[in-house]
């Protein structure tokens, strides 16, 4: 006799041996149950889907802090909690819980992020309903697994029900936490992947409504259902660039003419009849009518004072701009760029306009465009260079924190030739007075001699930064600007070294790997100002 590789209660044992048909049922009956545990295994990958989903989202809409993954995921997990107490008060017939369950998961779950950035312009308690839709996913989720392993329970022992039920589920969230990033954001962004999702689940319905014998009773009265909520899901996921499109119209004043999901943000141009402006994950990053002014102080006072700099290094600045001020010196042999994001500078190397604009400085002979994570491969990288731009976006989550700490800028130091400097963006001095004295405090505190300045961007207002070297040394007229200038002059660079009282110096925390104080101090400095 074969021996049965899954194994079975004494009863199910009995039956297999009494024949054909009984061994027939069996397998029906193992069949049945893989079904159920592929079942976990969808469910737990649209669960943190949506997780994931509700945090991105947050994160886009309320401002890039890790405050919004954290409460977000918090309030999941926890919702997920209640939902698995609740689960004890489903009685009857389990499977048509079971059903009834996934189609309004999948619904809820499908149409979450479609919802929420229709929402957003239209609402003033956004966070209210967000937290909301968060907690009733939680609980919907929440629901899923005990539900199943209550169907499943006398399908095999209980010690390998929770061994296999759990390794589905986790196996599941592996998958997702995965996919998410590498293929669903940049590929289908958020509101096409939750709509896809939503459908997996009621498909996960479906399976269940018509693979089990007992469900036959009711299948009429749920197929309509099913396919109104597949029918809906899909519509909607084919609309999806139009929903997006419209809810872009409402969240930016000017017509939207590029709008794109990559691994690391979300890219979106806007224009009008006087500028051009780049948004990252909503946040304005410039403004062509006055990025100039922005890019000449952020380049020319570091190149003023190194007449003989041959190479510079940039990190961030993918759109090109401060490239753009730094091919102004011909005597510049060598620029490489340091760019998280392939489809940021890629869109600067390619779009017409974009090119124009950064005067096709990406594609110029004498400039190196790298890809990667700034942070590490500052410590990869064996060249010394005489000048370093730092043009990263404002230090919002402990992501982009880390590229302000003493850790990076004293990375930031051995990479400086002899006599070489650093400057470095620092946000507004005037909105966020700590956070730009944190700033500056830090590069003291790796060991560098630092000179705050600033100057007035009309789109940002007060905007700082922080020049620094072994020796900071620095002259307005030490040597000549370079001609074609719109803004900087010598007496331009003199006013930019005088702080008013409003922003002048403030005591503040150094910023380390250990602490990221600068983080907290521009969520304090900046939460007055988000929407």
């Amino acid at each position: 006799m074969v021996k049965e590789p899954v194994r079975r209660t004494g009863r199910n044992t009995a039956a297999a041996a009494s024949g054909t048909p009984a061994r027939l049922a069996a397998v029906a009956v193992e069949s049945q149950a893989a079904l159920l545990l592929g079942s976990v295994f969808v469910i737990a990958t649209c669960g943190l889907i949506y997780e994931l989903i509700a945090g991105t989202l947050a994160s886009y809409l309320l401002g890039d802090s890790v405050t919004q993954f954290s409460t977000i995921i918090g309030a999941y997990l926890f919702s997920m909690g209640i939902g698995s107490w609740l689960s004890r008060y489903l009685g009857g017939s389990l499977l048509k819980w079971f059903i009834r369950l996934e189609i309004l998961v999948g619904l809820v779950g499908g149409f979450s992020a479609p919802l929420l950035f229709v929402l957003f312009e239209y609402v003033t308690s956004f966070r209210l309903i967000l937290y909301a839709l968060v907690g009733f996913t939680g609980i919907l989720v929440g629901l899923e697994i005990p539900l199943l392993m209550r169907i499943l329970e006398n399908r095999y022992e209980f010690k390998d029900l929770v061994s296999r039920v759990f390794t589905f589920d986790y196996i599941g969230a592996l998958l997702a936490s995965l996919i998410f990033p590498l293929v669903l954001v940049p590929q289908l962004g958020l509101m096409r992947t939750s709509l896809l999702f939503g459908a997996l689940n009621v498909v996960v319905a479906g399976v269940a409504l018509f693979r089990f014998r007992e469900t036959q009773p009711y299948r009429r009265s749920f197929a309509g259902g099913l396919l109104v909520a597949l029918l809906a899901l899909g519509a909607t996921f084919a609309y999806s660039e139009r929903i997006q499109s419209y809810t872009e119209t409402l969240a930016f004043q000017d017509q939207v003419i590029y709008s794109k999901s990559t691994v690391y943000q979300r890219l979106v141009l806007t224009k009008n009849n006087r500028e051009l402006r780049l948004f990252l994950n909503g946040n304005l990053q410039f403004s062509s009518q006055d990025e100039y002014r922005y890019h000449e102080a952020l380049v020319h006072p570091l190149l003023q004072g190194l007449p003989n700099a041959r190479r510079i290094l940039v990190l961030g600045g993918g759109d090109g701009l401060a490239v753009r001020e730094l091919l102004k010196y011909p005597r510049l042999q060598q620029i490489r760029l340091v760019d998280l994001d392939p489809g940021m500078t890629q869109l600067f190397q390619h779009n017409e306009i974009l090119v124009q604009l950064n005067q096709r400085a990406l594609l110029d002979p004498k400039v190196e465009v790298v890809n990667g994570d700034a942070y590490q491969w500052i410590r990869q990288d064996t060249t010394h260079y005489d000048g370093i731009v730092v043009d990263f976006p404002d230090p919002g989550n402990y992501s982009i924190g880390k590229l302000y700490s003493t850790a990076f800028y004293r990375a930031l130091e051995q990479r400086l030739a002899p006599g070489g400097r650093v400057v470095v963006q620092s946000t507004s001095p005037y909105v966020a007075r700590q956070s730009f004295w944190c700033v500056a405090h830090t590069l003291a505190a790796a060991g560098f001699q630092i000179i705050p300045y600033h100057c007035y961007v009309p789109s940002f207002g007060e905007w700082g930064y922080v020049l620094a070297g072994r020796n900071a040394h620095w002259r307005p007229d030490a040597s000549p600007l370079p001609t074609g200038l719109r803004f900087l002059t010598p007496a331009t660079l003199r006013q930019m070294l005088y702080f008013p009282p409003d922003m002048a110096e403030v005591p503040t925390e150094i910023n380390q790997l250990n602490n990221q104080a600068l983080v907290r101090y521009f969520e304090e400095d900046w939460g007055p100002y988000s929407h």
